[in-house]
Order: structure tokens, then sequence, then C-alpha cells
């Protein structure tokens, strides 16, 4: 059996690629080819991409309280789904140019939570949607005390509008189990906690 990974990035031929639209957002057009696993090239095809920068992720978790913030705003991708479009996520934001992933961390922890992450733990990089997206999410666990954490945060000139809760762990990952927290990050996030409370709580206890 071939191991995987036998293509690299080289392997792709882009013939043709145009920006069709710059907006909020942009994306792009692209004209490509690549070798198919059966020693034949794939004939030229065109796929459009999203183009967005890497952001990151935090789960402020209190390890003394075994307690965890998630700030619940609108996000307009879910508004055409059976749900409220209002989601319960983790502190994140768009990584600006020349900032560290750990920056962006304490950045965003003060403006939309009004916390500072004492530790940070990586938990990992994932792409969001690599089928049609640029998108990689730096993921983390950040250590915080909820003993007056919530309340309603953001950046109105941005058009935040952030309520953070905070909930005891189990909590958190039962909303998992029951679908009322259906959002990539967030549930990567909880599951790893899940699987890492007890080291987490020794080491940073």
């Amino acid at each position: 059996m071939t191991k995987p990974f036998q293509f690299k990035a080289s392997d792709v031929n882009v013939e043709k690629r145009e920006t069709v639209f710059q907006g909020f957002f942009r994306m792009d057009k692209l004209w490509l080819t690549h070798p198919r696993f059966d020693g034949r090239d794939m004939p030229v095809f065109t796929r459009e991409l999203f183009i967005r920068g890497d952001a990151t992720c935090v789960l402020p978790y209190d390890p003394e309280r075994d307690e965890v913030v998630l700030l619940e705003q609108f996000r307009l991708g879910a508004m055409d789904r059976d749900q409220s479009p209002w989601l319960l996520e983790l502190v994140a934001g768009m990584n600006e140019e020349g900032e560290t992933p750990e920056e962006v961390a304490q950045r965003e922890g003060q403006e939309e939570a009004g916390l500072t992450f004492s530790k940070l733990d990586k938990i990992c990089d994932y792409l969001v949607s690599p089928g049609g997206s640029t998108e990689l999410i730096h993921l983390y666990c950040g250590c915080i005390s909820t003993e007056s954490a919530g309340g309603l945060f953001g950046m109105e000139h941005e058009h935040e509008d952030i309520r953070a809760h905070v909930f005891s762990s189990e909590e958190a990952i039962a909303m998992i189990q029951d679908g009322r927290i259906n959002n990539a990050a967030a549930i990567i996030a909880l599951q790893w906690l899940q699987l890492n409370r007890d080291r987490i709580r020794e080491r940073w206890g």
C-alpha cells in the first residue's frame, strides 16, 4: 500500500487565477490540475476559493472551579437553520499581520469577555473547511478565574454584541451531546478538555 501524502503543493498546477469578489471577504476563481492516485493527470477544472485569514480561538477555563466561559452572539451563517442563530462559542478573533496567536488570544480575551489568560495551552491547529476556504484556526485552552466572569462585551464599531456566560465543564460538555453547541472550535476544545481536564487541573491548580 502507498503511504499517504505522496503529493505536495508543488504538484498542483494553477493555470489561471482571478479575484471574482472583494468585499468584507475575498473570493478567487482558479483553473487547475493535479496528478491522480492512479497515475493520470486530472483534467483542468475550476474551483472558487474563499480567502480568509487565520484566526485564534480560546476556551477560557477555571481549573479551581472547573468552569468555562462561553460567548453568545449572533452568527449570520446559522440564520437559515432550524435553530437559533445566536451561538455559544469560544473567545475568538482574526490574526492581524505581525501578531502571534498568543497575542490575538489575549487581545480577544479582553475585548470579548474581559479576561486575561495567565496560561495558554495549545490544543491544535486545524483547517476550517479546506474544500473551499483558506482559513486555519489556532486553538487554545486558557487559564482564567471565573469569580467575576460574565456580562456584556464586544466592540460596537465592529458591530459585536456579546454575552459571556459561565458554565460548569459538565454542563458545557452536555451541550455538545444535546446539540446546543454545534460549532467546530467549541466542540473540539470542550472534548479536548474532557480528555485532559484532570491533567490540566493538576498542572494549573
